[in-house]
């Protein structure tokens, strides 16, 4: 296991090789946009969903082992206007309802800006007036990042942005503890499936 700002890793040694090489679970889909930028023209746009691991404390919104959805769209005449209209269409979408976003100055390798974005919670999902919910980083993709992929960052630029589905899911069907997910009780099985079917 290793540490660093992005969080910690877990790193195994393949016992059937000699070559003292360690392997890594994926932190991120992120190697899933690399391969779609360096096989596409552009413009083009995609979502790359996949699980993730990693080593961290496990509580009510942190698990070790989570659903985490990417997306990028590259063109011309892309801007953090485009970004700020397509998440609030998909989670329009998810949530049924409009929601507030904010968008503030967030640190990530590859995007520049790097935006961490949050919803106000709305009341009809048990939220309170004022009551920010970070929901995922995003950002428009750095020059070097789509030169890297043989894109011209002179002629094209994109979007790009990363988060867990299970706190989605977590908002949106009022479930208070991400651990509910992996603890197989019937109970709970049982009320998510009729809140599902019953549309609550």
């Amino acid at each position: 296991v290793s540490q660093s700002r992005y969080g910690c890793t877990f790193w195994f040694q393949n016992p059937h090789t000699h070559e003292g090489k360690k392997h890594l679970l994926r932190t991120h889909t992120s190697t899933i946009q690399v391969r779609g930028m360096l096989s596409k023209k552009p413009p083009f746009r995609f979502i790359a969903p996949g699980v993730v691991f990693r080593c961290e404390r496990t509580d009510a919104s942190h698990e070790m082992v989570f659903t985490q959805l990417e997306g990028m769209m590259v063109g011309k005449d892309i801007s953090v206007a485009n970004l700020i209209y397509f998440m609030k269409t998909i989670l329009k979408e998810i949530f049924k309802r409009d929601v507030e976003v904010r968008l503030r100055p967030g640190f990530f390798p590859f995007v520049e800006p790097g935006l961490e974005f949050a919803i106000e919670k709305p009341a009809a999902l048990g939220g309170k007036p004022g009551e920010w919910l970070e929901m995922l980083g995003c950002g428009m993709i750095h020059p070097n990042v789509l030169s890297e992929a043989g894109i011209d960052p002179q002629k094209y630029r994109g979007f790009a942005w990363g988060g867990g589905v299970e706190r989605l899911v977590m908002l949106k069907y009022g479930i208070e503890d991400l651990r509910h997910f992996e603890a197989a009780k019937l109970s709970f099985l049982r009320k998510f499936a009729a809140d599902i079917v019953t549309g609550k």
